[in-house]
């Protein structure tokens, strides 16, 4: 093991790898477990029984729980034991039994978590996902391999995200959801499978987004979900009228772009 400066604590019946990297004031509790090529930031602490698996990078203050599994093989058929990867951002609080899988064969080959995440106990990330900032996974909630969960989006418990979809920033997802489809930004879906119900207005109004643009938002869904027109249309009308605001192009964007279909 290498120390960038002296961890406050290293428990003696933790097992760390000579190979592992610890910067400062890192704690490590009991019968955790860190394996070789692994980099944990400073101020980050690791709770009993923990596993850091090989090949992660895991970056400041991030807090891991009990028997929490960080960068493990990805549950993928094809995947052939090459180095891959996992990287975890800044101020990230994993779990107890959170279970994140470094990245695959077929795409980018990463695992990739960003700042300021949340992962309640048993939630899964699965190979290749990328997730934003600001992210909430509730109890049990799933994603498989290759989704992109955009900032500020909520995932409630039990809900279970399938391959390659994107999930938008400040989206809501229910609880017991399925999802098979791209997920639009500042949308709220739920159900056995996804369905969607409207603008996400508790959650967007609670970080302070304007009366103006919340208005606006509503206007865009009513075209694009609640009229005959077809989906190029929509998309072409809500451009026209709002293309100036920020989050309608990027809702635009998003949907312009789906390769999955989205969720309607």
């Amino acid at each position: 093991m290498t120390a960038k400066g002296k961890p406050t604590t290293i428990h003696p019946t933790a097992i760390i790898h000579p190979g592992a990297e610890l910067e400062a004031d890192v704690v490590v509790g009991p019968y955790a477990v860190i394996d070789e090529e692994v980099q944990i930031g400073k101020g980050c602490r690791i709770h009993a029984h923990a596993h850091i698996a090989p090949y992660t990078v895991i970056g400041e203050r991030c807090e891991i729980y009990s028997y929490a599994s960080v960068g493990t093989p990805p549950q993928d058929l094809k995947f052939d034991g090459r180095q891959t990867k996992t990287i975890v951002g800044n101020d990230n609080t994993i779990r107890e039994f959170v279970t994140i899988n470094r990245g695959s064969v077929g795409g980018d080959e990463r695992t990739k978590i960003g700042d300021n995440n949340l992962f309640m106990a048993y939630s899964h990330v699965a190979h290749d996902s990328i997730i934003g900032n600001h992210v909430i996974m509730a109890n049990a909630a799933t994603l498989a391999g290759h989704v992109t969960v955009g900032d500020h989006a909520i995932l409630g418990g039990l809900s279970a995200v399938h391959q390659f979809v994107r999930i938008g920033i400040h989206a809501y997802i229910g609880g017991k959801t399925g999802v098979t489809k791209d997920i639009p930004p500042y949308m709220l879906v739920s159900g056995h499978r996804a369905k969607l119900y409207g603008l996400n207005t508790v959650g967007l109004k609670r970080r302070n987004f304007p009366a103006t643009t919340l208005k606006i938002l509503k206007q865009c869904y009513r075209i694009l979900f609640l009229t005959e027109r077809t989906l190029k249309e929509a998309l072409e009308v809500a451009e026209s009228q709002f293309g100036d605001v920020d989050e309608v192009r990027i809702l635009v964007d998003f949907i312009r772009w789906s390769q999955r279909g989205i969720t309607r």
